[in-house]
């Protein structure tokens, strides 16, 4: 069962790449007190996540922050150097904030969970975006099936 609008985002730690190697974050620092788009995909460098999710989020970042939103957070079950590197690749900057869920624990926390096992890939994060206040969920829109509809900055800045 997946979190559900008017939950807490679970205490979880997280990677985050910085200057000096992967640093651990947690939850509760990205989300207390502040309004957070976290968008969530099932691998780095993939093709719909390269060409598409991350970079709409990375364009659509100074109209989100015109919105009230205070932090971007693209999130994968990947270790912090690949979340870190493809930051960079893309061009982030810091316009959006790289978190790796290296154990999958966050996904797992969620109910977010995608097993691509079959597809060599392991158990992933499904592809969504949500919406936080002060780290209770104002939004959750879940991708279907490898869907790429519902959780793209265009659509999150409709809402907001």
């Amino acid at each position: 069962m997946s979190i559900k609008i008017g939950e807490r985002i679970p205490n979880v730690r997280l990677a985050k790449m910085t200057a000096d190697g992967p640093a651990e974050i947690g939850t509760e620092e990205i989300f207390a007190g502040k309004k957070v788009v976290l968008f969530a995909l099932p691998g780095a460098y993939t093709p719909t996540c390269s060409k598409a999710h991350l970079p709409g989020y990375v364009v659509h970042s100074d109209a989100l922050a015109a919105k009230g939103v205070d932090v971007i957070a693209c999130l994968s079950v990947n270790d912090a150097f690949v979340m870190g590197a493809w930051g960079e690749s893309q061009n982030v900057g810091d316009k959006v904030l790289m978190l790796a869920d290296g154990s999958g624990a966050f996904t797992e926390a969620l109910g977010l969970t995608l097993d691509l096992t079959a597809n060599h890939m392991g158990v992933r994060s499904q592809r969504y975006a949500l919406v936080a206040e002060d780290g209770v969920v104002k939004h959750l829109n879940v991708e279907q099936g490898g869907e790429f509809k519902v959780s793209d900055a265009e659509t999150i800045l409709k809402l907001l």
